[in-house]
């Protein structure tokens, strides 16, 4: 028996023209999705407005109230009600979608919100009286009088009540919450001259979540203020000032060391025109200049602005304006690429100080009960019987029951002028794999190991670079079947895949011949590898597929070819080390992302003995 189609009846399908309250409710699905996305716009609104201050208040996750106060150029009577209709907006005329220079610009957000919820807004501008209009559910109230000094003050209440089925996809309170306070913390990143408060009124108990004031200085010192009270004076005693230029866009920012980095993209903020933005090409380009630090299961933390004429990035992409389209998605690619990975070059062997934050902490025991006495009451016989015989001029052997440590102390000579430098003068080795070096403030821990696999591998890429890449012939070409538009586009990059040792061309409409692949790379699956670089190209609009691997196969070479755990060093061999990786760039970290030194000041070690 046949099935009826659900969608085909047996009579004419009727068009009809959708009310009001009902384009509203649809539209607000897409510009409103939870109360963050409410937040979202309306401080977006107060921006715009020109506000100097402007504060949040929310209850029950902002499913019960949202409140936005702020004071900027405010509203006159005729506008409120306007302000209301759906796609009224102040922000364009309309003529040109290419030159937006504000956040809000569709004029969705407040009819939206209306829809859906219950809104009340109360302005003033200046020369006006204040006013106040409210719209519940679609249906919008008369235009009254009322109190208010200056700004504007948007209340929304019941957010979901006239579409109680979205209710259910909402989060607990304190998941809202938390998305709430990431929005207000974007928008305080972006607008340093702006002061933000995030305050929680739930169930009568005030609190205050965030709070900024405005930033005063140029623009390095606004910004880094700001970004030093919404991530933390870490992130900025950790992070490299990023300031380059590429074909009339800019990228401003700090980006964290590698050895600062997190097991998640949390600390990763974009910024496009300072708009926030979560755009999958910016986000590739970062993954891709700290490609050769970062194992993959770390992620940097940066706050990155890029400025750029707005005909040059379309905005109008998504109406919650998340995501951004380039002209040029190239150049904005490469600028972040290429100014990163030269800021990281600059850092040379730096290192981040949470390394060393990490080592006292270490150090430190924490015991329950009462403080631990570090002087002993009452040494055993033993012990003292020990040291006394140590200390016994003229002692030219160790006591039978002492075990002696993997270590090596070096004599010390006149090395005044190496203690100068940034990681001192070798003074010992221990367990065969850790170099103790003295500096004039404090004293260095260094990894043999891994120091050396990055000085090799740096040397190897160097190497590589000035000489190319070795290509293997194929005695037989391997053919690799592709569509006509794949295969055009790893034809355009042929001459930049044969730099690599990979040397392609075409075969027909739709194949490719591989007649050469990497030599370093050994025995090749060369249809994978073309896939694979065709799905990065469909993905961030570049590869770096060949180029990672190569250097992955440079970094395992590195790996047996630096010197090996265990291996004793005389005192010349260990201050040459130290020499050389300051002399090198990204040797402050191993190739797969980890600290090759430590550094502890002189000050906290004596903190760890109570000596302050």
């Amino acid at each position: 028996m046949a099935i009826p189609h659900p969608k085909i009846g047996g009579d004419q399908p009727v068009i009809r023209q959708l009310d009001d309250a009902a384009i509203n409710r649809i539209a607000a699905g897409e510009v409103v999705e939870r109360p963050a996305s409410a937040v979202k716009e309306l401080v977006e609104n107060s921006i715009d407005a020109g506000a100097t201050r402007i504060t949040v208040e929310i209850s029950n996750g902002g499913k019960a109230l949202i409140r936005v106060t702020d004071d900027g150029c405010g509203m006159g009577p005729d506008a409120l009600p306007l302000a209301l209709a759906r796609h009224a907006t102040s922000k364009i005329d309309g003529k040109d979608l290419l030159n937006i220079q504000s956040f809000g610009f569709r004029g969705e957000a407040l009819p939206s919100l209306g829809a859906v919820g219950r809104l009340v807004i109360t302005s003033r501008a200046a020369g006006t009286g204040a006013h106040t209009i409210a719209i519940s559910g679609g249906r919008q109230s008369v235009l009254r009088p009322a109190a208010l000094n200056s700004g504007t003050v948007v209340e929304l209440r019941d957010l979901f009540f006239a579409t109680p089925a979205r209710l259910k996809f909402l989060r607990s309170d304190r998941a809202e919450l938390q998305a709430i306070t990431d929005v207000v913390k974007r928008l305080a990143m972006a607008e340093p001259a702006v002061g933000f408060t995030l305050r929680d009124i739930s169930e009568g108990h005030e609190r205050i979540l965030f709070r900024t004031d405005a930033e005063t200085g140029d623009l390095f010192d606004a910004l880094g203020a700001r970004l030093g009270r919404v991530m933390g004076r870490e992130f900025i005693d950790n992070a490299l000032p990023i300031d380059a230029e590429r074909e009339g866009l800019r990228l401003i920012g700090y980006a964290a060391l590698p050895t600062y980095s997190r097991g998640s993209s949390i600390a990763q903020f974009l910024f496009v025109n300072g708009r926030p933005v979560r755009d999958k090409l910016l986000i590739g380009a970062l993954r891709g200049a700290y490609s050769d630090f970062l194992s993959r299961d770390r992620h940097p933390a940066v706050a990155l602005f890029i400025d750029c004429p707005p005909e040059r990035v379309d905005v109008n992409v998504h109406p919650a304006k998340a995501e951004v389209r380039f002209r040029e998605p190239g150049i904005a690619r490469g600028l972040i690429v290429s100014a990163l990975r030269h800021a990281l070059a600059e850092a040379g062997h730096r290192s981040s100080s949470t390394v060393a934050d990490a080592t006292l902490g270490a150090f430190r025991r924490h015991e329950p009960g009462p403080a631990r006495v570090y002087q002993m009451d009452r040494p055993s016989q033993g012990s003292l019987g020990n040291a006394a015989r140590w200390q016994a001029p003229g002692l030219d052997e160790a006591p039978a029951d002492f075990a002696p440590a993997s270590a090596r102390v070096e004599e010390v000579a006149d090395a005044t002028e190496e203690t100068t430098r940034p990681l001192g003068a070798a003074r010992a080795q221990v367990h065969e794999n850790y170099i103790i070096a003295q500096t004039e403030t404090g004293m260095v821990i260094v990894d043999q190991h891994a120091a050396h696999e990055r000085l090799v591998y740096e040397k190897l890429k160097r190497q590589m670079a000035e000489t190319g890449v070795a290509s293997q012939a194929l005695l037989i070409p391997e053919i690799v079947p592709v569509s006509e538009e794949d295969g055009q586009r790893l034809v355009e990059l042929a001459t930049e895949l044969g730099r690599l040792g990979l040397s392609i061309e075409p075969f027909g409409p739709g194949a490719i011949a591989v007649r050469a692949t990497p030599a370093i790379l050994g025995p090749v699956n060369a249809e994978a590898m073309l896939r694979d670089i065709l799905d990065e190209l469909d993905d961030i609009g570049e590869s770096g597929t060949l180029q990672a691997r190569i250097e992955a196969i440079l970094s395992r070479v590195a790996c047996h070819g630096s010197i090996r755990s265990g291996r004793q060093m005389r005192a010349e061999e260990m201050n040459a080390l130290l020499r050389e990786m300051e002399a090198t760039p990204h040797s402050g970290q191993c190739n797969h992302g980890r600290p090759t030194y430590v550094e502890l000041r002189l000050a906290d070690i004596e903190r760890l003995f109570g000596r302050t």
